[in-house]
């Protein structure tokens, strides 16, 4: 045999998808399993047309899963961004979107055992040490995937998967807010450098004479934008605590803008070299925060509802996206206690993808 097989599942996870794969049956060793996702993705083509990405960043994400070894969780979920035309492999981040699948994918893997009418898995995410707990549906033990919960960006109805995330404030960084302040200036930008979830820099649109409800194709189309934000990413990252980012996808760039009604606030989220087709879920959180934390680049943008937890609208380029963020104020400032959101995933194909012998002779 001249290539080696490895077992997957190929699952869409909220408006990302990727392959699905136990850890145990890849190397242990990162270079060599960077290797392994390069081929398998086919990294280094602009339609991935010799792999099974789809030629898009939310296409070539991979999710390795594990029984965890964590006293409070069931799964580990270990993410890898692979890029779309680099070659290149970044394990720093999480990725929220996929994370709706990670329970459905460790049930469907025999990692755990489903439990009749919905099964809780406490997830940990190995990349940022985030604790999810997924309820996902299992009628008769069984997971489903039909039902009528609908998520902009993705078409038709699933069944609902309800993600809550404990402890994410300053899970990367340790800080909510890195920098130690709520707004920083770079470049002549005021920005809000924030760690909820993921990592993320937060301008207002206006500041780079944008609305901020421009669709994703006008903005990839701005390439003098996206040079100006590139360099206040990378200054903010060093200011971050994060050194030379300029080959990671973290932190991330958002910007933020005015929504008619209270709770609503319009966003805009880069991945970070191409405009997000919706918003990451990691980065949902990060965003909403700011927009509730007074003193930061959102501040007066919306009406804040008076109850916690408190549902938040944003406003996307393919719709909304509500997060759910429990918090309080106190003398020290904004408090994040936990957020939530309802996502959906679905099974796409089971089997075994094939690398190159020469890439992975199958040793871990």
């Amino acid at each position: 045999m001249t290539q080696t097989e490895i077992p997957f599942l190929f699952m869409r996870g909220g408006s990302s998808r990727g392959p699905f794969m136990r850890r145990a049956d890849l190397p242990t060793d990162l270079d060599a399993l960077a290797d392994v996702l390069v081929a398998a993705v086919g990294s280094g083509h602009p339609l991935n047309i010799d792999g099974i990405g789809g030629g898009n960043a939310v296409t070539t994400k991979v999710a390795m899963l594990s029984a965890s070894e964590d006293d409070w969780a069931d799964i580990d979920y270990f993410f890898a961004q692979v890029s779309v035309e680099d070659a290149k492999v970044d394990f720093k981040p999480t990725c929220g979107n996929m994370l709706s699948s990670v329970g459905q994918a460790a049930l469907e893997m025999g990692l755990m055992k489903a439990t009749d009418p919905v099964t809780e898995v406490r997830i940990r995410a190995v990349n940022t040490g985030a604790r999810v707990m997924a309820r996902v549906e299992t009628p008769g033990g069984i997971v489903t995937y039909d039902g009528d919960a609908r998520i902009d960006g993705v078409p038709g109805t699933a069944a609902p998967v309800e993600l809550n995330f404990m402890d994410v404030a300053g899970s990367s960084t340790g800080a909510f807010l890195p920098t130690g302040n709520l707004t920083d200036q770079i470049d002549g930008i005021d920005v809000t450098c924030m760690d909820v979830a993921m990592p993320m820099v937060l301008a207002r649109a206006a500041d780079f004479g944008l609305t901020g409800h421009e669709s994703r194709e006008e903005l990839d189309a701005n390439e003098a934008f996206f040079s100006a934000m590139e360099a206040v990413r990378l200054q903010a990252g060093e200011l971050m605590g994060m050194g030379d980012c300029s080959q990671s996808v973290t932190p991330k760039f958002g910007l933020l803008a005015p929504a008619d009604g209270p709770g609503h606030i319009t966003v805009r989220y880069f991945m970070p070299w191409k405009t997000h087709p919706t918003v990451a879920v990691t980065g949902s959180q990060c965003m909403a925060s700011c927009a509730l934390t007074p003193g930061t680049v959102a501040d007066g943008m919306m009406d804040i509802p008076d109850e916690t937890p408190v549902t938040l609208a944003l406003h996307h380029p393919m719709g909304e996206m509500d997060v759910v963020i429990d918090y309080e104020m106190s003398d020290d400032g904004f408090q994040h206690k936990s957020a939530g959101v309802v996502r959906t995933g679905r099974k796409l194909a089971e089997g075994k993808l094939f690398v190159p012998m020469s890439v992975w002779n199958g040793e871990v």
